[in-house]
């Protein structure tokens, strides 16, 4: 148990210093990787807030709140696990009741919310279930950025393609940030379906953007993006038709795994 930890503490950081993960990530990693030696990642009863356990649950909930508020301008994630307690639910699964608070990274918002995450115990079940209640995520407004940046890209005659956000080094042209923010929380409706109590993910590198011509009135983009799953330290290649307005929030109608690639 010690060398997969530290094993899995070298290669994040590496990947950190390299520009491969998002650096708001470090905290929550760092926490997950240095103070769960003694814990049982399958324990129940109360539950060390900083541990995998109620990390990996708190994470989820992260995803479950992108797809529901994120956008190219409000992007979630986890600040601090207050408190955690996990239970069996006899022939179904486990259920984490969390404390917590999550932070809207752009405008430094925290927000505090009581969560529920329930990971059924069969593989093929679905995403785990989320059920959060607390202070009204809405209350974070980004109309204007939003508006300014769809029409732009509504009216662009010349369409949008990137790759590699961020690059090896880390960098991103300031322009390309919110199609970054955008492939984060398309990529949170990938992680929450496929996430387990043995996984913990994410978003590494957006590899390629492309904006698709539509006449609807949500943009349309063709996402390759790079998820990194923290426990087995794999790189996983998805694609996504990731569409966007204002008015409509994220969509991911479509999600396809690419074949595994040699790292």
């Amino acid at each position: 148990m010690t060398l997969w930890l530290v094993f899995v503490s070298v290669a994040f950081a590496t990947a950190v210093e390299s520009g491969t993960i998002n650096s708001t990530d470090q905290s929550t990693s760092a926490q997950v990787t240095v103070k769960q030696l003694a814990e049982d990642v399958m324990a129940t009863g109360d539950l060390n807030p900083s541990h995998y356990p109620a990390q990996r649950a708190a994470k989820v909930v992260q995803h479950h709140l992108n797809t529901r508020f994120g956008s190219p301008y409000k992007v979630f994630g986890l600040r601090t696990v207050n408190s955690g307690y996990a239970e069996d639910v006899e022939n179904s699964g486990r259920r984490y009741k969390l404390e917590l608070t999550v932070q809207e990274f752009l405008s430094n918002s925290s927000v505090k919310c009581s969560a529920e995450v329930f990971f059924p115990t069969e593989k093929g079940q679905g995403a785990p279930q989320v059920d959060v209640t607390g202070e009204d995520f809405q209350k974070i407004n980004a109309s204007e950025e939003e508006e300014a940046l769809y029409q732009k890209y509504k009216a662009n005659t010349e369409l949008l393609s990137a790759d590699h956000l961020p690059d090896s080094h880390g960098h991103m042209e300031p322009e390309m940030k919110p199609f970054w923010h955008l492939g984060s929380v398309a990529s949170s409706f990938v992680m929450l379906q496929e996430s387990t109590e043995e996984t913990l993910y994410n978003m590494a590198q957006v590899a390629n953007v492309t904006q698709l011509e539509t006449e609807k009135e949500q943009l349309q983009f063709d996402y390759h993006v790079l998820l990194h799953d923290m426990v087995s330290q794999e790189i996983i290649h998805w694609k996504l038709l990731v569409t966007w307005s204002p008015a409509e929030g994220v969509k991911v109608p479509q999600m396809t795994k690419l074949p595994h690639r040699h790292q």
